[in-house]
């Protein structure tokens, strides 16, 4: 158990005691992911660094992605007629009308999907990995599906039968089916050529279980940060009279939890 350096007694080792930084909780969202998914990091940096961990701020915003859809440049974007999405009619009295929100637009289930071929029930698309559709989706209340013009539910670990709908998609003509695996593996962050061994059941086990990659890439480069700022490797205190500093402090960087 580590001993701080004010309790240590005469002849006890000393070790460095970290000091956290507060929690916060992430929306995939606001970095980039067409993916609601909140989850909350923790981050404790040792004592003896000298910079304080600082969490990567938002680039993306709600609130732009309804002005855009507002003002019709994402649907121009999408080669679409011009429509009003149900969250961009709610905040129509709220936003500017002359000028964007700050931030980058929010991205969608359907910008996820750019360039992905219709996916075949039962079969894979030829050139593409885990993109085979899958059939018997099922819509009933409060199971209700992913709308493509709004960031996707959270991808969960597990195949059929999430209880909030997540894995199935609402077609533009009405119709719905299941997210395949290289979709749900989009919103995750996974580029295209990361292939998916075994069955889809196992596949969206490892998608639903994995930190958003862009995410995790944001996470680590803050840990980078601190380690690369950092003045000194050992503890900034001389032992006290009697007191023995039986081994010197190693080089430890951030302790980072998810």
């Amino acid at each position: 158990m580590p001993v701080s350096p004010s309790s240590a007694a005469p002849g006890q080792a000393t070790t460095p005691t970290a000091t956290p930084s507060p929690t916060t909780p992430s929306n995939a969202t606001d970095h980039g992911l067409p993916q609601i998914r909140q989850r909350v990091f923790i981050a404790a940096v040792r004592v003896d660094l000298a910079h304080e961990w600082a969490w990567p701020e938002a680039t993306h915003s709600a609130d732009a992605l309804l002005w855009n859809q507002m003002h019709g440049y994402y649907w121009n974007e999408h080669g679409m007629r011009h429509h009003w999405s149900p969250e961009a009619a709610r905040a129509f009295a709220r936003l500017p009308r002359d000028k964007p929100p700050p931030g980058i637009p929010w991205r969608t289930l359907r910008d996820a999907r750019r360039g992905l071929p219709h996916a075949i029930s039962g079969r894979e698309r030829t050139g593409w990995h885990n993109h085979r559709g899958v059939p018997g989706a099922r819509l009933y209340r409060g199971h209700t599906g992913n709308r493509l013009d709004w960031p996707a539910k959270t991808v969960k670990a597990g195949d059929h039968g999430s209880p909030g709908g997540e894995h199935v998609l609402l077609n533009d003509d009405g119709t719905h089916r299941y997210l395949t695996v290289r979709e749900c593996a989009r919103l995750q962050g996974f580029p295209d050529d990361w292939v998916f061994e075994g069955p889809r059941g196992e596949a969206m086990r490892q998608i639903g279980n994995a930190v958003p990659m862009p995410l995790a890439r944001l996470m680590a480069e803050a840990a980078a940060h601190v380690l690369t700022r950092a003045t000194t490797t050992r503890l900034a205190l001389q032992p006290a009279a009697g007191q023995t500093t039986l081994f010197a402090v190693p080089r430890l960087g951030p302790t980072l939890a998810a």
